[in-house]
């Protein structure tokens, strides 16, 4: 049996929200809101056994209404950013409201991160599970298609909180989602996470302009700040006099992951917080993750009154990449009726000899 629910707030609009909670038998725990997806709380224990919530996140669910800028939410129908808030499909243009400057960004002003999702809890030998199914209209938010999304939640005994994605559509469209926590190993509350140490399965990237939609360019991470084929902390090049950290304040980069074929899951990245030994593996089977650094946290009031200041959390989005629909090089998103939209991926977490 799932280990708990309560609810957790009641919308402008009237609706109820829950709070759903799932435990393994080593001790991790996670807290997740049918409001957005919302993965609220992750309990994870340290090399010596002591648990601390690893995700940034809010009391209540005014705050998450009001202020948050994805918190731990699934996030679509497209994640990331489209430039131009338009794309053109089937000889077609789409335009979607602009909610970055002139482009647009993560589904819209009311995408999946505030949809209230319907829930069903599932549990099995091994694990604790929650389904959360949403129905998004055709013209929801500009895009194409009556789109039909299922994430499954599941929480292992093996230490993975996994996120399995399917979608279907009535209509060519476009979709690409993903799960938008950001992780601070040394606990929500512990300040900056620049001390962590950080590697990505990623030989590319994909530079962007100043606004952050990317250029075309797919370009090696050698010899740039880019770099994290080998373990290095977060903090180390963050600073380096280059454009692409310059425009976004620090990291907010789409990283093209080492694969062998498309659907493959695949190892994308290892994150390290020397001080409390806890250890995060992502594995994914999308083609691409975003990192991004928390750049504009500034002194958020979070769980607890913890405050959130800048680079205080650092978020491993995996996805296909930015502004793909208006790049035809780049790996598709376009979701065609009879087609399956499918994403997986697992947060692996372990400990080591702190430090």
């Amino acid at each position: 049996m799932i280990a708990g629910m309560n609810l957790f707030g009641i919308t402008g609009d009237g609706r109820e929200v829950r709070e759903y909670l799932l435990r393994n038998g080593n001790g991790i725990e996670a807290g997740i809101l049918d409001y957005g997806g919302i993965v609220r709380t992750l309990r994870v224990p340290d090399a010596e056994g002591a648990a601390a919530d690893i995700a940034l996140g809010f009391d209540t669910l005014a705050e998450y209404e009001a202020k948050s800028p994805y918190f731990g939410a699934m996030v679509g129908r497209y994640a990331n950013r489209i430039g131009g808030a338009a794309f053109t499909l089937d000889g077609r243009t789409y335009t979607l409201p602009a909610n970055e400057g002139p482009h647009h960004i993560h589904g819209g002003r009311c995408g999946f991160d505030r949809a209230v999702w319907h829930a069903e809890p599932r549990s099995g030998d091994g694990y604790d599970g929650l389904r959360l199914r949403h129905r998004s209209p055709d013209g929801d938010e500009g895009y194409p298609g009556r789109l039909s999304v299922t994430v499954d939640y599941t929480l292992n005994d093996r230490n993975e909180l996994r996120i399995d994605c399917e979608a279907e559509s009535d209509r060519p469209t476009v979709c690409n989602l993903t799960h938008h926590s950001y992780f601070n190993l040394a606990g929500h509350g512990a300040g900056s996470v620049l001390d962590h140490e950080l590697m990505l399965c990623a030989d590319f990237f994909t530079p962007t302009d100043a606004d952050s939609i990317p250029t075309g360019e797919v370009r090696p991470v050698e010899g740039t700040p880019m770099d994290f084929r080998a373990m290095k902390t977060i903090g180390r090049d963050i600073e380096a006099p280059d454009p692409q950290l310059e425009y976004a304040g620090g990291y907010d980069q789409n990283f093209v992951l080492r694969r062998h074929y498309a659907g493959e899951q695949v190892p994308a990245a290892r994150l390290v917080h020397p001080g409390s030994g806890r250890v995060m593996d992502v594995v994914t089977s999308e083609p691409g993750i975003q990192l991004y650094t928390g750049n504009a946290l500034e002194g958020v009031e979070g769980k607890g009154g913890a405050c959130y200041p800048r680079r205080s959390g650092i978020c491993l989005e995996t996805q296909h990449f930015p502004d793909s629909p208006n790049r035809p090089h780049f790996p598709s998103t376009t979701l065609r009726p009879g087609q399956v939209y499918r994403s997986t991926t697992l947060y692996r977490f372990t400990s080591r000899t702190a430090r």
